[in-house]
């Protein structure tokens, strides 16, 4: 996942500023990789464990209110304005 973020997110081997490309890439990969592993690592030792029914209810409580209500914002949003997307039906 660390690579995964470094190489799409992050720019890969490229370095955050142009006045340090005297540093090789491989380098910067190595740690970008590194500091998102020990994020992941702090994290997840942090952070509490949810048991499986604490996850079913903070997804059926929370997040799908949430997701349904934002739905209905930006569909509302987007009528209001007539800014709705051209849609070309092909029979």
């Amino acid at each position: 996942m660390s690579s995964s973020i470094s190489l799409l997110f992050l720019g890969g081997w490229l370095p955050p500023f142009d006045f340090l490309s005297f540093v090789p890439g491989p380098f910067w990969l190595g740690l970008k990789i590194g500091v998102f592993a020990i994020l992941f690592i702090v994290i997840r030792s942090v952070l509490p464990r949810y048991r499986y029914d604490q996850l079913m209810q903070l997804g059926w409580k929370v997040f799908i209110p949430i997701t349904l209500g934002w739905f209905f914002l930006v569909a509302g949003v987007l009528v209001a304005f007539d800014s709705l997307p051209n849609i070309i039906y092909i029979a």
